[in-house]
């Protein structure tokens, strides 16, 4: 009798074992998803990657505080675990959590490769958030909160407090569409090209050139006529309607590039981000988080609505069924056009008699924001970037 019996208490403890550990992994499971439409409901810019399994909290986050939430939580409930969670910036990068982009444009990718998707660009002189490394890509936040990977040939890693210093450096703003940094006034050699927007420490002025060190401390020389002070340029910005479509179409004919927001491509929600931050404003990256922000100014295709600067979006409806997808933005000009990037930067039009009418975009028209003087959690001021946060 013992012998059956001592088999048949460990199976049935086996089995209770069992199913209280998948009760825990179904509970905890659940309070992660819960918490991560909280915290992380946009993927692009917070990690919140965990799991339950086996009374072990496994994966990795850069929400610390929301962590610990959930680790609470899971103690008030007498949960035992382990807890083998990456906190990121993880530990191996030690000091350098920061960095600055060393070239013109950064090309910054969903995933550490050159044949992932390109995400998005970020400019010289950007600051970054880096949480980690693999295989010499950097995962990066940049200052709009996209999260995404960077080759280590395009950024310089920094301590904070060495970011602090290179913030208290004079700056410069290269304001031009297209120009070089060059080793000397003679223009023999280039140190590297330059796009409008990028932000380069001034070093002095020798004769009709500024002198510069770039992020990377490499020094050169920039025409002064291209330049403009930082701080002078900061209080020069505006979203005037003039200011932005001189902008905006300065950028005619320029190529659509998936992923691209700089003068050398641009995809539609990059062209409108270049464009607000040229003249003084960071908006969000894409065209379904821009959707987002400001106020609502018209969804029944009433254009006398519309002021220039609005933003008009397009994609499909949704339905009972199905969400709203939103795959497309431009901006009003004024006098029935808005300008977009599709193909490359154009003008488009809803009058039928206009030779731009576009017929197409007409058709999936979705509704327009207004983000020019209405306050907006994630559209900050360009004076902000420069600031240690």
């Amino acid at each position: 009798m013992q012998r059956i019996y001592i088999p048949i208490v460990v199976s049935l403890i086996t089995v209770l074992i069992s199913c209280e550990n998948k009760n825990n992994n179904e509970e905890v499971n659940s309070l992660i998803e819960a918490k991560r439409a909280e915290v992380a409901p946009d993927k692009r810019v917070a990690l919140w990657d965990l799991n339950f399994e086996n009374d072990s909290l496994k994966g990795e986050t850069d929400q610390p505080e929301e962590l610990l939430s959930l680790i609470e939580e899971l103690n008030s409930q007498q949960i035992n675990f382990i807890d083998a969670v990456t906190r990121l910036p993880e530990a191996a990068l030690g000091e350098k959590t920061k960095a600055l982009v060393t070239i013109s444009v950064a090309n910054i990718r969903s995933n550490p490769k050159h044949s992932a998707e390109l995400a998005t660009q970020a400019l010289m002189g950007t600051p970054l958030n880096v949480l980690k490394e693999d295989d010499g890509w950097f995962l990066v936040q940049t200052p709009d909160g996209y999260l995404s990977w960077v080759d280590r040939a395009g950024i310089h890693l920094m301590s904070e407090a060495e970011l602090e210093q290179w913030f208290k450096e004079p700056k410069i703003v290269y304001t031009s569409l297209y120009g070089h940094v060059w080793d000397s006034p003679r223009q023999e050699n280039m140190i590297s090209d330059v796009v409008a927007g990028d932000i380069l420490t001034f070093e002095g002025e020798n004769h009709s050139y500024a002198e510069v060190s770039l992020p990377d401390g490499r020094l050169g020389y920039i025409p002064f006529a291209e330049t403009m002070i930082w701080e002078d340029w900061i209080a020069s910005r505006n979203t005037s309607p003039e200011a932005l479509i001189t902008t905006a179409k300065q950028m005619m004919g320029t190529p659509y590039l998936w992923g691209g927001t700089s003068i050398k491509g641009v995809d539609c929600s990059g062209f409108t981000k270049t464009i607000y931050y040229l003249n003084g404003q960071i908006i969000p990256r894409d065209a379904s988080q821009q959707i987002n922000e400001g106020e609502l100014v018209d969804a029944d295709k009433d254009w006398d609505r519309l002021q220039v600067g609005d933003l008009l979006f397009f994609g499909v409806k949704g339905t009972p069924e199905k969400k709203e997808r939103v795959v497309h933005v431009g901006m009003w000009i004024g006098n029935g056009e808005f300008i977009h990037s599709r193909g490359l930067v154009r003008i488009s039009s809803f009058d039928p008699t206009n030779p731009n009418y576009d017929e197409y975009e007409l058709g999936r028209y979705l509704r327009t924001k207004r983000i020019i003087n209405v306050p907006s959690e994630h559209v900050l001021s360009v004076s902000e970037l420069l600031t240690n946060n």
